[in-house]
């Protein structure tokens, strides 16, 4: 399950891991011009981790989806 939201400045995405045997907690997405940043939260801690990927590295990590294994050079 997940849900879209657009925001004055970006667009939120959270995926909520509904039917997962061992739940995770949920991940929010958030797509700005420049960069992407993947959100999740460490119940150890209690803290947000973030990643966040410029608009080149997401389209590697989209290619990268769906090809086999290698080393790969996106034009």
């Amino acid at each position: 399950m997940f849900t879209i939201e657009h925001d004055f400045d970006a667009t939120v995405i959270t995926l909520i891991d509904d039917p997962a045997t061992s739940r995770q907690e949920d991940i929010t997405v958030n797509a700005f011009d420049d960069c992407v940043t993947i959100e999740q939260l460490d119940p150890r801690s209690g803290d947000v981790m973030r990643v966040t990927l410029s608009a080149e590295q997401l389209a590697d990590l989209s290619a990268a989806l769906n090809l086999p294994e290698g080393i790969y050079r996106r034009p």
